[in-house]
């Protein structure tokens, strides 16, 4: 009997002991499980990458090695009313104050040095009529003055030096050829007169075209990095620290829209602005065009919205002194087909100055004939 109750007791201990190993068990597994979360890689600081092989720093090393050789340029004016600043009203949305009369105008924009011996690229509209051209770089208690070197309208770059007394910091011009769409891009400028403001984003488009008044660009990368008034020549950079794109324009009608020279092209001419190359005679006839809409079209009689409207005529100007008017519709420029405004700035861009044209352009849905005398578009127009 006694052996009967010991076998019981010795029965409930070893139950015991199996039901104490199996929840030590389970409270194990259920830690490890625990700790396996624990230990994934979470949201914090130190384990937060941007995309595979890019860490939380990558950025910041970017513009801590690019920024010194990033300088805001303000292209002054003694004349109110003359220069890029003051007569076309897309780029002025990248400078500062409006013009006032009788006083000294101040335009800002930024800029890059390329070599250690003072060059710097920027956009030509930045520095376009410019009597003064004052730079501002990191690091120096005084402002540098700059000469214009090489500036190229159509292309709107312009290569300007310094004297700084010593070797500067500079950036590398990359192979814009082999960014992707979806590439990580950095903008540094100086926005509203803040310098070195730092913008991120992506590469949203390669190869735009976009026109603003008489000029052309024909291959813009597009990116999403916010490129304000005063971004205008700063540099757009790849995470390698290289200069992939010059920032030049912004959607003023979008948000998260923003354009820049592709690298490639200040490549193919960057020799040339050395050398002195001023390519800045624009071919002009006086027109202001924009496309022609459908509702246009039919307010003027027309069945296709196809052409270049004329909303204005500059007195003076060789499409006045031919004859045409404001509201003529243009469909065909020198023999070539005009189906938007976009067709026609080329076109005169292509054309030589002082040479003659041929303007075909629809009034009350009359086909006329223009000979147009093309002129060199006057300086207080710029």
């Amino acid at each position: 009997m006694l052996s009967d109750r010991r076998r019981k007791l010795f029965l409930i201990a070893a139950a015991v002991f199996v039901a104490v190993i199996l929840f030590a068990g389970g409270c194990g597994i259920v830690k490890n499980l625990f700790s396996a979360r624990q230990d994934r890689p979470g949201p914090s600081a130190e384990n937060t990458s941007l995309s595979p092989g890019v860490g939380p720093d990558a950025f910041a090393d970017v513009v801590a090695r690019s920024s010194p050789a990033v300088v805001k340029i303000s292209a002054r004016v003694n004349s109110p009313g003359s220069g890029i600043f003051f007569s076309d009203q897309f780029f002025r949305q990248f400078f500062g104050f409006p013009p006032g009369p009788g006083r000294q105008e101040e335009g800002l924009g930024s800029g890059f040095i390329i070599s250690r011996d003072g060059y710097i690229l920027t956009n030509e509209h930045v520095v376009d009529g410019a009597n003064e051209i004052i730079i501002t770089v990191a690091g120096f208690d005084k402002e540098l003055r700059a000469e214009v070197v090489g500036a190229d309208y159509d292309l709107d770059l312009a290569l300007l030096k310094i004297d700084a007394g010593r070797e500067l910091p500079s950036l590398t011009l990359g192979n814009s050829d082999q960014i992707r769409v979806g590439n990580w891009v950095i903008a540094i400028g100086n926005p509203y007169g803040l310098d070195h403001t730092v913008t991120t984003g992506v590469i949203s488009a390669k190869g735009r075209p976009i026109s603003v008044n008489d000029r052309h660009y024909e291959n813009l990368l597009q990116t999403d990095a916010s490129i304000n008034p005063g971004n205008s020549g700063g540099p757009l950079l790849n995470l390698q620290g290289e200069v992939i794109g010059i920032n030049t324009a912004i959607n003023a009608q979008a948000q998260g829209i923003g354009f820049a020279i592709p690298a490639s092209t200040v490549l193919s001419v960057l020799e040339d602005l050395k050398n002195g190359a001023n390519k800045t005679a624009r071919p002009w006839i006086g027109v202001q065009v924009r496309n022609l809409d459908r509702e246009t079209a039919s307010y003027l009689g027309l069945e296709k919205a196809e052409g270049a409207v004329v909303a204005g005529i500059v007195p003076g100007s060789p499409a006045e002194k031919a004859g045409m008017r404001q509201w003529d519709v243009i469909v065909e420029f020198n023999g070539k087909k005009v189906g938007s405004a976009d067709d026609l700035v080329p076109f005169i861009k292509q054309s030589q100055v002082g040479g003659k044209v041929k303007v075909v352009a629809l009034r009350r849905r009359q086909a006329l004939s223009f000979t147009v005398t093309v002129a060199e578009k006057p300086k207080n127009l710029r």
